[in-house]
């Protein structure tokens, strides 16, 4: 009986998964532009906006570098600073080798609420993989990294879209940026209005600032 709970429980999760990629496709042919369609100008005018978006502390507070040490921006608080509690996420980078970030993050689609609560996400909790470091860096290094297959998962620019629709169809940590619960700040815009602007830089070729 609890073997057979069990495979249904991981038949449901493939399924979601599986739906989730079919359904982040379809919103993907929705949301892209005929290369060419925007100008470098206004691709960088995007540009501009992706970065307030990326360099965020809510974005960029869990990618950092190899010594796995999350950074932390508490509610009430807009400054970022090293997670609390001596935190590290380890070489596995969900923290396994110490407290998992499971311990205190649960895999929830609830709201994140109420605050202070640590916020949760429908995805385990983790952090960005080691080569997508984004805390302190410009916003021209981050263009340059997520531009390159190399050091953005080997994804082109329709792929970038497609990773942000993908996320969130199972609920998971990009959308959830806007959605950190009460007394946390977020990024500017929303997260619609992130898609529209990887879209449109994707249209201009990806440009990246001077």
């Amino acid at each position: 009986m609890k073997g057979s709970l069990i495979a249904l429980v991981l038949a449901g999760s493939t399924i979601a998964a599986v739906t989730g990629i079919v359904a982040a496709k379809d919103d993907v042919a929705k949301d892209l532009l005929p290369p060419g369609s925007v100008s470098r100008v206004e691709g960088l005018e995007a540009w501009k906006r992706i970065e307030a978006v990326v360099t965020h502390p809510r974005c960029a507070n869990c990618h950092v570098d190899a010594k796995a040490i999350p950074i932390w921006t508490p509610a009430g608080e807009t400054k970022p600073r090293v997670h609390g509690m001596n935190i590290h996420g380890g070489a596995s980078r969900i923290g396994t080798e110490a407290i998992p970030c499971s311990t205190c993050h649960m895999t929830s689609t609830q709201a994140n609420e109420p605050a202070p609560s640590p916020p949760r996400a429908g995805i385990d909790w983790q952090l960005a993989p080691v080569a997508f470091i984004w805390f302190g860096k410009s916003g021209k290094e981050i263009c340059a990294q997520m531009k390159d297959p190399k050091r953005n998962g080997g994804r082109d620019a329709a792929g970038l879209v497609e990773h942000l629709r993908h996320d969130a169809s199972l609920n998971g940590f990009i959308p959830r940026g806007w959605a950190p619960g009460e007394g946390r700040s977020t990024p500017p815009g929303t997260f619609e209005d992130h898609v529209k602007d990887m879209a449109r830089w994707a249209a201009a070729g990806q440009p990246c600032p001077n």
